[in-house]
């Protein structure tokens, strides 16, 4: 377990204490600052639960993997010497973060862009959800899978909420973009909101959540996310490079009822 404080509320970051030898890796774009006596080195292979790195054939895999998922190549790692030091990490965008402590017994599943940084001990690897249903849910079809024991950052849009299928009929249905992280209980796959009719056409065009939404059902910790990234981005584009909503696919009404830049 690593000794950690989360600090801040519109953009959360973590500051860990590393003690002399021990080890937290992340993915580039992640780390905000550290002390002098904390060391950083970029490796191309993953950690594994004892720490170390596998075979030359097993970290060109690992690459791979991790570039087909739109992944960095690399992580970069960070190690005390000489006594403890401090390191920090944040997300990419305004929200929130949590400590997810493993003990071996249960693993992880996140989204993309989620993972901020893990202690050395928690083995990360790539897990593929199927062409069919990264496809259906607009989000990819990749998961990243975290395992062993000591402590997962991660991070989220907006604020979290947590929820257990298992009070809920055993099944939620959750809007593709939402999905922050969940328990390897849980299974995850993406489905069809109702039959194609007239109502699901509407709700497409013009509700904003399209066809489709993830499903997660069994008895586990799913963590969800207040804001989508499409919502932020359509947020965003308005103020962005003279774009106006009239200018957006998303708007089926265009100048109609998209109002001006004024």
């Amino acid at each position: 377990m690593l000794a950690h404080k989360l600090v801040g509320n519109a953009m959360q970051m973590t500051v860990v204490q590393l003690e002399a030898g021990q080890t937290v890796y992340c993915e580039a774009g992640k780390f905000l600052w550290k002390t002098v006596n904390v060391g950083v080195e970029t490796r191309l292979t993953k950690p594994n639960s004892g720490g170390g790195g596998g075979g030359f054939m097993g970290g060109l895999m690992d690459v791979g993997k991790r570039m087909l998922a739109g992944e960095s190549a690399a992580f970069q790692y960070y190690t005390a010497s000489g006594g403890n030091g401090l390191v920090a990490f944040a997300g990419v965008l305004p929200g929130e973060m949590r400590a997810l402590e493993l003990d071996g017994t249960r693993g992880w599943f996140t989204g993309k862009d989620a993972f901020v940084a893990a202690e050395a001990t928690v083995d990360f690897d790539i897990a593929f959800s199927g062409y069919k249903t990264g496809r259906k849910g607009g989000e990819g079809f990749v998961l990243e899978k975290f395992t062993g024991t000591g402590t997962l950052f991660i991070a989220g849009a907006g604020n979290f909420i947590e929820l257990n299928p298992a009070k809920y009929g055993g099944k939620i249905q959750v809007d593709t973009g939402c999905v922050v992280a969940f328990q390897d209980t849980i299974k995850y796959g993406v489905e069809r909101v109702g039959a194609m009719n007239t109502q699901t056409a509407m709700t497409a065009m013009f509700g904003g959540e399209g066809l489709n939404l993830a499903t997660l059902e069994g008895d586990g910790t799913v963590i969800i996310q207040s804001l989508t990234m499409k919502g932020l981005g359509q947020a965003l584009s308005q103020f962005m490079g003279g774009h106006s909503r009239d200018s957006n696919p998303n708007n089926p009404l265009g100048t109609l009822f998209g109002g001006g830049n004024d």
